[in-house]
């Protein structure tokens, strides 16, 4: 990565993106709690006045989908029919039990699907993570806080960040640009959001990792308005935010996205172990930048491919690193699942502000060495 500039976005939890990663996310939760080997692939669909869920899932019981959808469109602050899209909204399910194909693979140990995953971790914060898309994390989680507890009363939800940062000899050195999307109430004029927005949201935010940026060089709604949150502007689905979720770009993202999906499915399982691998590879001092990489196919229980790149920062010879590596996890489908304990309803909250670089998930924990 020899990049001079970066830039790296987040959305906001109630993007429409956000909420069919959250609702899929919530229905993967449910089904764990009914039955710790269920088994989930579900998809959301937001538009204007309309909730479409559908795909596949094995569980010991009936799980009521609609209820699942209306409770999170509504801890996400769609109460209003007035934003063309709420809890009241009609909801559509076409859900069925998996495939018997795929379940005779996952039943054996098996990966539920093909695929390659990526890991990513770095020194340029303290969570390993790029800093680009930390602070794109911050400012949106920031920007919903100050919605949900009305320290900026007249926003609506929805929103999204962009922040752009220099670099120099491959290490950050200024951050030369932040701008914000932001709804709001129709009276609100534009000056007072921008300012509000730099006092309340950008500040604070900045204030955590000892960053600040000059009111210049924050842009606030391009277009000078934003009256309309969520899919009655802009239709959602599940999954649709991957380098979001990830590394904001700057480390490669896989062929597939997390949410809706149960940690069988490697898409999901195998990117948080990519990412555990990666993540102690740097803590340990063994390198200050690392990619894992590993790939499955469907059916079979080992990955495939398994390799590292150090991008000339390694701090002991190639081999270490891979014996490091390599020991500190089981690969195996049944391996990851089992070590990292993903047979947890842990996934709704996974599904707003990137799914690494936040030490509650298990993913994320440092081994002692």
């Amino acid at each position: 990565m020899n990049y001079k500039i970066f830039t790296s976005e987040s959305v906001a939890a109630g993007h429409p993106d956000k909420i069919c990663d959250q609702i899929s996310d919530a229905i993967v939760d449910a089904a764990l709690n009914q039955y710790e080997k269920a088994r989930v692939a579900v998809e959301t669909l937001v538009t204007k006045n309309r909730v479409v869920l559908a795909g596949e899932i094995t569980a010991h019981g009936t799980i009521n989908y609609e209820a699942i959808a209306r409770g999170v469109i509504k801890d996400l602050g769609y109460t209003k029919e007035e934003y063309g899209f709420s809890d009241k909204s009609p909801i559509e399910v076409y859900i069925h039990q998996q495939s018997p194909e795929i379940a005779l693979g996952v039943e054996t140990g098996g990966a539920g699907d093909q695929g390659m995953m990526f890991g990513y971790a770095t020194k340029e914060t303290p969570e390993l993570m790029p800093l680009p898309i930390t602070l794109a994390h911050k400012l949106v989680e920031r920007l919903d806080k100050v919605r949900e507890e009305k320290i900026i009363p007249y926003l609506k939800p929805d929103g999204k960040s962009e922040v752009t940062v220099k670099y120099e000899n491959g290490r950050p050195n200024a951050l030369e640009r932040v701008i914000l999307a932001v709804c709001h109430d129709e009276k609100t004029k534009n000056s007072s959001l921008k300012e509000d927005i730099y006092t309340l949201v950008v500040t604070p935010a900045l204030d955590e990792l000892n960053l600040k940026i000059y009111r210049k060089d924050l842009i606030v709604n391009g277009t000078g308005i934003w009256i309309t949150p969520g899919p009655a502007s802009d239709t959602g689905l599940t999954g649709r935010k991957i380098v979001v979720d990830s590394y904001g770009a700057y480390g490669r993202a896989g062929g597939g996205c997390f949410s809706g999906k149960d940690p069988t499915k490697v898409d999901r399982s195998g990117a948080y172990a990519a990412r555990y691998i990666a993540k102690n590879i740097v803590a340990a001092g063994l390198a200050q930048k690392v990619e894992v990489q590993i790939a499955y196919v469907i059916g079979q229980r080992e990955p495939i491919v398994r390799d590292i790149e150090t991008y000339g920062t390694e701090k002991k010879t190639h081999k270490v690193i891979e014996d490091f590596a390599w020991s500190l996890l089981d690969l195996s489908v049944p391996g990851i699942i089992e070590s990292l304990n993903l047979r947890q309803p842990i996934y709704r909250k996974t599904a707003t502000y990137g799914h690494f670089g936040r030490n509650c998930f298990p993913w994320e924990k440092i081994v002692n060495t």
